[in-house]
């Protein structure tokens, strides 16, 4: 009986190669859509996942009441961690960690200048890192050890092993090699490339053993801990308010200690008010339901085109039921049909899949494959595929099995309304879909234009920098002199955070018309003389700090948002407390977008620095060749620092990075809206050439008695018009909803006007007319001899 469903399945499929190629196309491309946003999905939940414990692994973090607003932050002290060691049993480990940055590692000739973090000896036990060569246990027990991850290993000494090994950081000291794990998978949200303890930073940083020391306030350490199972509740409440003893630091007294899954770094990293609100997972259900959509496109494509065919099968049908066939018999057959279909197009879905996966991965930065080898992947996928070929047959079965066989075999069976209402129905909500998706792609594409236009308050053209190492702080005022004279640069500074972020915020204790009890989160760089004009922000009033860096060390310059924020309305010349030490106001500067560019520039006040800083930045000359100035200023460089590479980035580069999460998501959703729309018009290519076929006759009878062409294409073309300006109706309220809440996360944002709306309608009625006039036109001028000869 099977194999008779599928030999007549086989048949129909042959016997009608044009609808066939076109629902089996359709489903392919739907499911092909489905199974890369679901490989896509799967791969962002299991980030931060490949942890033996990662459910007992949490990060501790800090929420800040400022003012009523809660901020929240990852930084927290060293005594934070000492007094979880002691006064929580509950936790298994406790792991102090630095911030992840680079450092320079030399071994003979090879030098590198990569990423690494001092962390507590525990750590590699703690995330049950695996490893190459030695032990997790013990390998990061001396002060002066190192734990290298592969790549970096092979980088350093090849295919030898380099256990026991020295390698010399940031020109400094040696540090023994006692360990190789293996590179961080893609998933991890951890990018370091190398281990060292933290007991080598309290031995050589003055600053790091007085803070272990110090106050809940000097927060500027990581803090990880492993929990007992089924404890992370209790420990919640116990550590909650656990900072508020320090009852004469305003810092401690206004924190609250939270606990944030690791395993909920990728997805949920967004707070609001000191509570999770969402993050990336916000894009993964977006695209869910974008992929579920697409599939329902496809899958309604193939009821249209079924039941629009059903004359075509109502004498089969007739016959069938007269030479004793049951209805069920029917229903097995139409759905063996639909299976078949289905199957067929899951074989051209993997192909698909398996061609596009590449540049799928060049887009999206990640390295997703098709799981051919796991069981549960064939399980899902053929699971998927027959609830969708048996989704897609169900009412084509049902409506085709209920014809009379009385009525299909005298041929005076005639198509309902209420098929023909249903199929108009389903065409508007396939249409619905895929306008909402235009619209969707319009506004993103619209709201990063906007904001890339944004003015920057500072000129990222032709600006460079580069992370300071020890060689290049003491040689910095030869060096900068030399890429001064040597014209290659225009102008050289340091700061203590990159062109493009504040990596240190601080409280201000006291300004010019404080409140009791009020509070001010501020950002704050310190930087060298000539900073401003490097990177081309404008001084507004005021002066810029000297030459000299003793004169200035207690004066300040504030940017406009840091004026606004403490309502100062003559700010030169007043007084600021930070950290118990007066500055003066010297200078006002113009807000410059060194953070987010979605939001509200923040209130950043400028230090001068004694010393040179982390970040060095300099200016390219405008008549300098791009590749030749690299070249010269690579040769300088390693003239001052010849234990170091010389590393760059142009800040334009990192800047433009701020967008690649938005501008990811708008080419996915611009690639998914394509197809979906592609999809829908292969539905519509097929019904307009099932009607063009069905009223042959009464088109040429129309011919006969003088209609034009125009007429005839208006004839064929007006229902296909009207159902997809009701499809824009429909849409539009739906999308507006969505895209309101997706525009609330951003503090500087578009207004969506109606224009959107009519550009999306517009798109979408051109793409149809295109569509259903390469039918029209074609059974309007076809010669109405051939179609009236038979009458």
């Amino acid at each position: 009986m099977i194999r008779n469903y599928l030999k007549v399945a086989w048949r129909n499929i042959v016997n009608s190669k044009g609808y066939s190629a076109i629902n089996i196309f359709g489903l392919s491309a739907g499911m092909a859509v489905a199974m890369l946003i679901a490989l896509w999905v799967v791969n962002e939940f299991s980030w931060d996942k490949s942890y033996p414990d990662y459910r007992q692994l949490y990060q501790v973090k800090r929420n800040f009441n400022s003012n009523g607003d809660t901020l929240t932050f990852n930084s927290t002290s060293l005594k934070l961690a000492n007094v979880l060691r002691a006064e929580i049993p509950e936790m298994e480990y406790v792991c102090e960690a630095s911030w992840t940055g680079p450092h320079g590692l030399l071994s003979g000739e090879h030098k590198l200048f990569v990423s690494g973090t001092g962390v507590d000896k525990n750590f590699l036990k703690m995330f049950g890192l695996p490893m190459l060569e030695g032990d997790r246990n013990t390998a990061l027990n001396d002060p002066y050890s190192i734990v290298l991850s592969e790549s970096i290993a092979v980088s350093l000494f090849g295919k030898e092993s380099p256990i026991g090994k020295t390698v010399r950081m940031d020109n400094t000291h040696d540090l023994r090699v006692t360990g190789v794990m293996k590179d961080l998978p893609t998933t991890s949200s951890f990018r370091f490339k190398y281990l060292f303890p933290f007991s080598y930073l309290e031995q050589t940083d003055e600053n790091v053993r007085a803070n272990r020391n110090g106050s809940f306030g000097a927060n500027g350490y990581q803090l990880y801990v492993k929990l007992k199972p089924g404890t992370a509740n209790r420990v919640a409440g116990k550590i909650l308010n656990i900072e508020k003893t320090e009852t004469k630091n305003a810092n401690a007294m206004n924190s609250a200690v939270i606990l944030h899954p690791i395993a909920d770094t990728h997805l949920y990293g967004k707070y609001v008010n000191g509570k999770v609100t969402g993050g990336f997972i916000d894009y993964v259900r977006i695209f869910s339901l974008i992929g579920i959509l697409v599939l329902a496109i496809a899958i309604i494509n193939f009821v249209n085109l079924t039941t629009a065919r059903s004359e075509k099968r109502s004498k089969e049908v007739g016959i069938r039921k007269a030479v004793g066939s049951y209805r069920s018999h029917l229903i097995m057959q139409f759905l063996a049909e639909a299976l078949l279909l289905t199957g067929i197009a899951f074989c051209f879905c993997l192909l698909m899949v398996y061609l596009l996966l590449p540049a799928f991965n060049r887009l999206t930065r990640n390295e997703i494959s098709i799981p051919f080898t796991s069981i549960y992947f064939w399980l899902i996928t053929v699971s998927a595929t027959i609830l969708t070929g048996i989704s897609a047959g169900l009412k084509p079965a049902f409506y085709l099995s209920s014809f009379n066989p009385v009525t299909t075999l005298k041929g005076t069976m005639k198509v309902g309304q209420r098929a023909v209402f249903s199929r108009k129905a389903l065409v508007v909500a396939q249409f619905t879909c895929s306008i909402a998706l235009i619209i969707s792609t319009i506004t993103v594409y619209r709201q990063m234009k906007h904001v890339k236009e944004r003015p920057t308050g500072f000129n990222t053209d032709l600006l460079l920098q580069t992370i300071s190492n020890n060689d290049v702080r003491r040689h910095y005022e030869p060096l900068k002199n030399e890429l001064l004279q040597s014209g290659l640069v225009t102008a050289v500074a340091t700061a203590s955070s990159s062109a493009t972020d504040v990596d240190w915020h601080t409280d201000i204790d006291y300004w010019p018309g404080k409140l009791e009890g009020e509070t001010i989160e501020m950002g704050a760089i310190e930087i060298s003389n000539d900073y401003f004009k490097t990177m081309g922000m404008e001084l507004l009033s005021g002066r810029d700090f000297s030459a000299a860096a003793v004169p200035d060390s207690t004066n300040v310059l504030l940017n406009e948002a840091a004026v606004k924020r403490m309502r100062l309305k003559d700010p030169l010349n007043q007084t600021l407390v930070v950290d118990g030490r007066k500055y003066h106001v010297i200078g006002i500067v113009r807000n410059a977008l060194v953070e987010s560019p979605f939001s509200e520039v923040g209130p950043v006040m400028f230090l001068r620095s004694m010393y040179p800083e982390s970040i060095m930045l300099y200016r390219m000359a405008a008549a300098a060749s791009p590749h030749a100035a690299i070249a010269g200023l690579t040769e300088i460089f390693n003239r001052h620092s010849a234990a170091f590479p010389f590393t760059y980035k142009f800040v334009n580069e990192e800047y433009g990075a701020k967008f690649r999460q938005e501008e990811l998501i708008g080419r996915l959703s611009g690639i998914f809206a394509l197809l979906a729309v592609l999809i829908s018009c292969l539905g519509l290519l097929g019904l307009a050439a099932y009607m063009a076929e069905q009223r042959t006759k009464e088109i040429g009878v129309r011919k006969v008695l003088g209609a034009t062409v125009a007429q005839i294409w208006f004839l064929l073309s007006r229902d296909f018009i009207t159902l997809v300006m009701l499809s824009s109706v429909i849409a539009a309220p739906l999308a507006l909803y969505f895209l309101q809440r997706w525009l609330q996360q951003y503090e500087y944002r578009i207004s969506i006007g109606a224009g959107v709306f009519f550009a999306a309608a517009a798109i979408a009625l051109v793409i149809t007319l295109s569509v259903i006039s390469l039918q029209a036109i074609k059974a309007a001028i076809a010669n109405p001899v051939k179609s009236l000869r038979s009458e």
